[in-house]
């Protein structure tokens, strides 16, 4: 279990693109394998490189080249196979800094159902004052976010979390 307070910190950097989240995922593979678009922008050569073009699209409401992976007839990653990510030294920035935390911390319920399921397994340690004044930021931050879907609600609540360190 990891305390709130270095737990927001670490997943804030990630956002801003300062490094990758550190997910202790274990075998879930929810995220992968849930009907989700990934996005893709244009500076990731790497992930590009390594995605069949025929699985992007132009990303909707985005610049050009903006694009969007979308997912198979299961519903999962095109890039998900036999069980494992077959690009994830390549993989797009979207995964790189995907936290399914967020759901948890903002008290957001995801879309995706197996997502979901994940996220009640979720538990933050909350023993100091400033992990509870940290948690307190980011469940008044959702209170108050607005945006198309769950992921960009706890995503936004994450970021915008008034945090006094």
């Amino acid at each position: 279990m990891v305390a709130f307070a270095e737990w927001l910190a670490d997943t804030q950097a990630a956002i801003r693109g300062e490094r990758d989240a550190a997910v202790p995922c274990g075998s879930c593979t929810a995220c992968c394998t849930s009907s989700q678009f990934v996005h893709v922008g244009p500076d990731e050569a790497d992930a590009l490189a390594h995605i069949p073009s025929d699985v992007l699209f132009a990303a909707p409401g985005f610049p050009p080249g903006y694009v969007l992976m979308g997912y198979d007839e299961r519903g999962a990653c095109p890039m998900f196979v036999d069980g494992r990510c077959s690009i994830y030294e390549h993989r797009p920035r979207a995964c790189r800094t995907y936290d399914c935390r967020v759901f948890a911390a903002a008290s957001i319920e995801p879309d995706a159902p197996a997502v979901a399921a994940q996220v009640l397994t979720w538990e933050f340690d909350v023993t100091t004052a400033d992990d509870a004044s940290a948690l307190a930021a980011v469940r008044a931050a959702a209170a108050q976010t607005t945006g198309a879907n769950a992921t960009e609600r706890a995503v936004r609540a994450v970021m915008t979390a008034a945090v006094d360190r």
